[in-house]
């Protein structure tokens, strides 16, 4: 016979929005997060500080320097070190009581069964910047019938009062969502003409172009400085990085993250 839920103080503050038996469900709800960059590491500590019960923290990546400016696991000690591991640890520090698993892995089609089987996760996050492999997770969700949360592109913004949450069908003025949706049709055949079911956190504020810098080199352009033996994920063959700032990156993370909670916590 199962233990009748109790509260724990920690969460009073949002039990005291939500009422006893919405932060029952998110207790029980099990939500996994793939990527855990300047967004999805957002969305992590929104859902964990929510009172969601089990996360399963899906990437591959090292922290780089480089993601000091905007990354919640990334400081001078944590440079090198998994971003799943750290941000599992973060978890668990701040709920103990929470089950979180951390999978160092990248997102692919033959991983697809093994990192996101039907069935095992109550709401998807994805905050994943390689497109192919945001297009398949994606895919694999509306096949599935599996609820999602999708960041778009945070990059090169300055104003988080222009991010938006609405179906993917209904994103205006952000290039990368419209370009996400075309691919959805072409490759997959998903119709993102009308309603998907793939919620999009985006941003209509004009997209800004990366301003070069003193230290770029004059022939070569940007030197890359992370963690090297990576296959999925390295900037050393780019000429040319987006800028990005915590404000926006985090807000987009903290939006997925009320998406989830808001649709857990009223589920019946």
């Amino acid at each position: 016979m199962a233990k009748p839920f109790k509260l724990s103080r920690r969460f009073d503050r949002t039990a005291r929005l939500l009422g006893d038996n919405a932060m029952e469900r998110l207790a029980n709800a099990h939500v996994v997060v793939f990527g855990l960059g300047g967004v999805g590491s957002f969305t992590a500590e929104g859902l964990v500080r929510s009172g969601v019960g089990r996360l399963t923290l899906v990437d591959h990546d090292d922290v780089c320097v480089t993601n000091t400016n905007r990354q919640l696991h990334a400081t001078v000690k944590s440079v090198g070190k998994s971003k799943a591991e750290l941000m599992a640890q973060r978890c668990q520090d701040i709920n103990p009581q929470a089950k979180v698993e951390a999978l160092r892995e990248f997102y692919r089609e033959e991983l697809a069964e093994t990192l996101l089987p039907a069935g095992r996760y109550d709401f998807v996050v994805d905050a994943i910047d390689n497109v192919k492999a945001k297009l398949h997770l994606l895919h694999r969700c509306v096949t599935l019938g599996l609820p999602v949360v999708s960041s778009m592109g945070a990059a090169g913004r300055l104003d988080p009062t222009a991010i938006r949450v609405e179906d993917l069908s209904e994103t205006h003025m952000d290039p990368f969502a419209k370009d996400i949706r075309k691919l959805l049709k072409r490759k997959y055949g998903v119709e993102t003409e009308r309603h998907t079911g793939i919620t999009a956190v985006y941003s209509i504020e004009t997209r800004r172009q990366p301003v070069p810098l003193n230290y770029d080199d004059a022939t070569d352009g940007f030197l890359c400085v992370c963690p090297q033996d990576n296959e999925f994920h390295t900037c050393d063959h780019r000429t040319q990085i987006d800028g990005s700032v915590a404000f926006v990156t985090s807000a987009f993370g903290m939006n997925a993250a009320g998406v989830v909670v808001r649709r857990l916590a009223s589920a019946r």
